[in-house]
């Protein structure tokens, strides 16, 4: 009977890790800290979420969050963000979102202000500006500067296939071809492994409730109005207050089209680890875009975390942020990719 009680203990000690916790895409840590300590302060899940992916705007994380990274085709710079409360399962998202600073500032009031779930392109930006947001240019000399030498690159690397003139030589505009003669060709992900082009964050208060939250400036040099996996529920992240939450980083192109987010939090429902959940959500992609880049974070109502990430030659582990009680401060995490 001794012995059978230190197994359960030591089993135990795994999975019921404490509440609160927040964990994000990334070593994003100032955005970890705010989002820690608005928790601390008292504030709610969303709150965190909204302030710690907020903190990532300001700070540009990466120059993949927020204004003057990753202009498009026509060198402007738009936004994607969602916010996703676990208890009501209620959902706020911008995409496209122009001349709009605070992306998933401006998600929350689309959550909290309308009976919509999703805004999009300029039309978000005239709600947003309603809701008391600043408009302003989202172009910086830096983001200039890269779409100048992008141009200059004959618009290496682009977005396009199957068209006239050749995508991989020269800059459009393109058009379809005249004879369809359609070649696949499966490129590795063109996106750079360190435009790493999103912050992701799950936060699970006191008592379990769970919110969740993403934003992002999408990929470099997409085409203009594209919409990666980052607002769509689901795809960016998930939350559900009965079973837990996850968030996906990477190639959103690819990603959203397998809904990782909800299918791990599915997985978690089903009892399932939250490391393995993410890892069976990364193979189940893998099977069809063996070299896509991306990675997932889950975490259940327990309090327990995971990662998973696609092994790629650039890509080889996966670096997240984890704030909790049993850690002093925000700490990042490092999963080994598979």
């Amino acid at each position: 009977a001794f012995l059978l009680l230190v197994v359960l203990q030591l089993a135990g000690a795994t999975s019921a890790a404490a509440l609160p916790v927040a964990i994000n895409t990334w070593a994003f840590r100032k955005a970890a800290e705010t989002a820690w300590r608005v928790l601390q302060l008292g504030g709610s899940e969303l709150d965190a979420v909204e302030r710690g992916c907020g903190q990532c705007e300001i700070d540009q994380c990466d120059g993949s969050v927020g204004y003057g990274g990753s202009p498009d085709e026509s060198g402007e710079t738009t936004l994607d963000a969602m916010i996703m409360d676990g208890n009501t399962m209620d959902v706020g998202a911008v995409a496209d979102l122009r001349h709009i600073k605070n992306a998933i500032g401006v998600a929350r009031k689309v959550m909290e202000y309308t009976k919509h779930t999703l805004l999009v392109g300029e039309s978000a930006s005239l709600f947003a500006v309603r809701m008391g947001f600043p408009y302003e240019d989202l172009t910086t000399q830096k983001s200039l500067s890269v779409y100048s030498k992008w141009l200059n690159q004959s618009c290496q690397p682009n977005y396009w296939k199957n068209v006239v003139p050749d995508s991989s030589k020269s800059c459009g505009p393109y058009k379809r071809p005249e004879k369809v003669t359609c070649k696949e060709e499966q490129t590795i992900s063109q996106r750079s492994v360190h435009n790493h082009d999103t912050i992701g964050m799950i936060v699970i208060g006191e008592s379990g409730t769970v919110a969740s939250g993403t934003s992002t400036n999408g990929a470099a040099h997409k085409i203009p109005g594209r919409v990666g996996d980052s607002p769509i529920a689901g795809a960016g992240s998930y939350a559900d207050s009965t079973a837990g939450g996850a968030a996906a980083t990477g190639d959103g192109d690819i990603m959203m089209r397998f809904l990782p987010s909800f299918q791990a939090v599915e997985y978690m429902r089903m009892g399932t680890d939250p490391t393995v959940a993410c890892q069976k959500v990364i193979s189940r992609i893998q099977k069809y875009a063996p070299k896509f880049f991306g990675a997932v974070i889950c975490a259940n109502t327990t309090g327990s975390y995971g990662a998973a990430c696609n092994k790629i030659p650039e890509f080889t582990q996966f670096h997240f942020m984890v704030s909790s009680p049993s850690l002093n401060q925000p700490t990042e995490q490092v999963v080994d990719c598979i």
